[in-house]
């Protein structure tokens, strides 16, 4: 179901993903659209990403630092001012309480008015045989819970006070979802910028036209439904309390 929902014209935007290239895929175009409009964007990439490879010859320290490199590059190209790298081993994320401080410790620093990750209860697609990454999930949830209450109330993460990080309430929270979106964002006049983008990746993707013309589909069915060439969809959350 579609909502009317304001327009979001956010201040700062972050956006909170396992991998480098989660972000490119579902959400660059808005992403690229809030930094025309004004926005300063940031990224958080929770784990190192050292085992998503077929390639036999990397190692898994040089695939970390070609990942790193490539989203560089592609937050670039959509005027990303920073981004944050965890090190938490790829596959193995957890919803744990030392990755919901780290997550919170950017909330305070950056201090977002929109935050963007991946919805925690996507785990699988039968129409499309897709099942969810585990450390997707794991992102997701432990975003949604540095958001509330975590980076919000003084008495959580006491350590982080201690940094002089005051806590700071979120206002709104884009959650990608396949199917179950309830806001969208028209990225026609971004989404060269927001494939352009997804290309820097190019240690994940051995047939990059295929993929490109895969995402450009995807914002294609998405646009139709609220009337645009290009979209991007979103469970979108008004935060309270």
């Amino acid at each position: 179901m579609v909502h009317t929902f304001s327009p979001l014209k956010p201040k700062v935007v972050l956006g909170v993903a396992a991998h480098p290239d989660d972000l490119e895929f579902v959400a660059a175009g808005s992403i690229a659209k809030f930094i025309a409009e004004g926005a300063k964007g940031y990224y958080f990439i929770l784990t190192n990403a050292n085992k998503g490879t077929t390639d036999r010859s990397l190692t898994p320290d040089r695939l970390r630092d070609m990942r790193r490199a490539e989203q560089r590059a592609a937050a670039k190209r959509l005027g990303v001012t920073d981004v944050f790298f965890g090190d938490y081993e790829d596959g193995a994320l957890e919803c744990a309480q030392a990755v919901k401080r780290d997550i919170a410790r950017i909330i305070r620093t950056v201090r977002p008015d929109v935050v963007i990750t991946m919805d925690p209860t996507m785990v699988y697609d039968i129409e499309r045989g897709f099942i969810n990454h585990p450390d997707h999930r794991a992102a997701g949830q432990a975003t949604l819970d540095a958001v509330y209450p975590l980076a919000r109330d003084h008495l959580s993460f006491p350590e982080l006070l201690a940094e002089g990080l005051e806590p700071h309430k979120v206002k709104t929270v884009l959650l990608t979802h396949f199917g179950q979106e309830n806001a969208f964002v028209d990225i026609t006049p971004y989404i060269e910028t927001k494939l352009t983008a997804l290309g820097e990746h190019a240690s994940q993707l051995p047939d990059p036209e295929a993929t490109l013309a895969m995402v450009r589909q995807w914002a294609t069915r998405l646009g139709a439904k609220v009337g645009a060439p290009y979209a991007e969809g979103f469970v979108r959350l008004e935060v309270q309390g």
